[in-house]
C-alpha cells in the first residue's frame, strides 16, 4: 500500500516515463508512466517479427510495485498482444480502453491463443500459448469500457485523471490524455489526421500539453507531394476494372482489423455510384468476426458513414474456415479481400495466392505496409515470371499476374505528424513507435523549428523525468 497523503503532509513522488519496448522500432509497444505516485502502463504489444520471449516487452522493469491502471490505445496486436501478461502480474489493475477497443481486443486475443497454439505444435515453441482462452475469460472483469471525451479518475484519491480522444486510426483507436501533478500528458497511440474510407480523421487535443508521447511510424518515408487520396482511390478503381474486363479476378491482401473494413467501404462506394459493377466480394478468416464488431459500433463511433453496416448492406461472400466446406474457391470476375495483409504463412490470403498469382489475367493489389521479411514484400520485390516461396513447407509458385501497390495507410504521413507536433508545441515531445531513422528525422526538424522544445528518443529501459 502507498502512504496516504493529506494537505498537511504529502509524499513527494517523481513523475517519469519509461520505455518498456526492447528497441527503437515498431514492435512490442509498451510504456510505464508514473505521475504523482500513480503508476500506469500504456499499451503492451507483441512483436510481429519475433517469437516467445523475444516478442515481449520488458515487463521485468515493472518491478513488484502495484499498478493503478493499464491503458490500451487500440486493438492492433503490436499494442495489445501481451496485455494479458500485464493483467496476470497485476490482477488488481483495471484495463481502460474505449468500448469498441475492448470488444476488438477480446476477439483478437482469443484468436492469438489459437495462433500461438498452432505455433507451439508446428514449431515446438513450448512457451506458447502465453495465455489461454479460459484465462482471458476470467480477466474480463478487469476491463473498463470508456466513452470518448469523458474524464474519469484513475486512482481512488483522484491524483490522476484521464480521457480518451478519437485518433482516426481504426475503430476504437484513441489518444489518451492524462492530468496529474499539474501536468497534461498526451499519448497519441497510432494516429491518422486524414479521413479514410470509413473512419474519420483524428480529433486529438492540442492545447496546454506539457508532454507529448507520439508515434513516428512514417517518419522515414516522405510522401509524394502530389499525392491526393481521391486520386489514389480512382487509380485503385481503374486497376480493378481493368482486371475484371480482361476476365481476371482481384486479390487484395488486407489486415482483418481495420483494412478489411476500409477496403469493403471503398468497394461499396464504387458500386453505389455505379463506377464498379456489382461483382462478388469475398472476405474470410478473422475478418468476418472483426467486421461484425465494426458494424456493432456503426452509429456510435466517429466515422464517415455512421449508419452503414458492412455485412448487411454489402452482401459479401463469407469464406468458411471449415476445411470440409472449402467455400473459398477461385472464380473469374470476383474480388477477394483476404487476410492477412502481409500474406503470412498459413493465412487465408497466403493459401489462396497459391492458386491465383500464376494467372496473367489476375491482379494482386496491395493497400498497406508489408514487412520486408513477409511473403507480401517478397512478391512486391520480385520480377514477373519468377518463382516465389509463399510457404517454405510447400512448393514455390510462379508469379505471373499484375501487381500494384496503393497508399491507403491508416497512419498519419510525416508532414501531418510534424505539423501536429508543432501546433501542440509541448515542453517535452517523446518520439515512440518508429524506426530510429524515423524518430531522428522528427527530432532534427523539431530541434530546428521549435528550439524551446525538449525532443526525446527514449532508449529501452530509460527513465525520463517529466517534472
Amino acid at each position: 500500500m502507498r502512504p496516504a497523503s493529506s494537505s498537511a503532509e504529502r509524499t513527494i513522488f517523481m513523475t517519469f516515463f519509461q520505455n518498456l519496448t526492447r528497441d527503437n522500432e515498431i514492435g512490442a509497444n509498451c510504456y510505464l508512466l508514473e505521475v504523482d505516485g500513480v503508476r500506469v502502463v500504456l499499451d503492451s504489444g507483441m512483436h510481429p517479427k519475433h517469437e516467445a520471449d523475444e516478442a515481449l516487452p520488458r515487463h521485468d522493469l515493472l518491478g513488484d510495485l502495484s499498478l493503478d491502471g493499464i491503458f490500451l490505445s487500440h486493438a492492433h496486436l503490436d499494442h495489445t498482444g501481451t496485455i494479458p501478461l500485464v493483467m496476470r502480474r497485476h490482477p488488481e489493475a483495471p484495463v481502460f480502453a474505449t468500448h469498441a477497443t475492448v470488444d476488438l481486443a477480446d476477439a483478437l486475443l482469443h484468436n492469438s491463443v489459437n495462433v500461438m497454439t498452432s505455433k507451439s505444435e508446428e514449431l515446438g515453441l513450448t512457451q506458447y500459448p502465453l495465455f489461454t482462452h479460459r484465462e482471458l475469460d476470467r480477466m474480463e472483469s478487469q476491463w473498463r469500457g470508456c466513452n470518448l471525451n469523458r474524464w474519469f479518475d484513475v486512482d481512488a484519491e483522484g491524483r490522476l485523471r484521464a480521457s480518451f480522444h478519437h485518433a482516426g486510426h481504426i475503430l476504437g483507436g484513441a489518444g489518451i490524455l492524462l492530468e496529474g501533478d499539474g501536468q497534461r500528458i498526451l499519448y497519441t497511440g497510432d494516429v491518422n489526421f486524414e479521413d479514410q474510407s470509413l473512419m474519420s480523421k483524428a480529433e486529438l487535443p492540442e492545447d496546454d500539453i506539457d508532454v507529448l508521447i507520439i508515434e513516428t511510424t512514417r517518419g522515414a518515408s516522405p510522401r509524394d507531394p502530389e499525392y491526393k487520396r481521391r486520386d489514389e482511390e480512382i487509380r485503385f478503381l481503374q486497376a480493378i476494372k481493368a482486371c475484371l474486363e480482361q476476365g481476371g479476378s482481384v486479390l487484395i491482401p488486407v489486415f482483418a482489423m481495420g483494412k478489411t473494413q476500409e477496403v469493403a467501404t471503398l468497394l461499396h462506394n464504387f458500386k453505389k455510384d455505379g463506377s464498379l459493377p456489382d461483382v462478388p466480394v469475398h472476405i474470410g478468416g478473422l475478418s468476418t468476426k472483426m467486421t461484425m464488431i465494426f458494424d456493432r459500433y456503426a452509429s456510435t463511433s466517429p466515422r464517415r458513414y455512421p449508419d452503414f453496416k458492412i455485412l448487411s448492406e454489402m452482401d459479401l461472400v463469407i469464406a468458411s474456415k471449415s476445411r470440409r466446406k472449402r467455400s473459398l474457391k477461385y472464380e473469374p470476375g470476383h474480388i477477394y479481400a483476404l487476410s492477412s495483409g502481409m500474406m503470412t504463412e498459413k493465412t487465408v490470403s497466403n493459401g489462396f495466392a497459391r492458386k491465383f498469382i500464376d494467372n496473367p489475367a489476375n491482379s494482386l493489389l496491395f493497400v498497406g505496409y508489408a514487412d520486408p521479411s513477409t511473403p507480401a514484400a517478397k512478391i512486391r520485390q520480385a520480377k514477373r515470371g519468377s518463382m516465389i516461396t509463399l510457404d517454405p513447407e510447400q512448393d514455390d509458385v510462379k508469379f505471373d499476374c499484375e501487381l500494384e501497390v496503393f497508399d491507403f495507410s491508416g497512419h498519419a504521413n510525416r508532414d501531418d505528424l510534424l505539423a501536429y507536433m508543432k501546433r501542440v508545441n509541448a515542453k517535452k515531445t517523446i518520439l515512440v513507435h518508429g524506426d530510429l531513422a524515423a524518430s531522428k528525422w522528427f527530432r532534427a526538424e523539431l530541434q530546428r523549428d521549435c528550439p524551446d522544445m525538449e525532443v526525446i528518443i527514449p532508449i529501452s529501459g530509460q527513465k525520463i523525468e517529466l517534472d
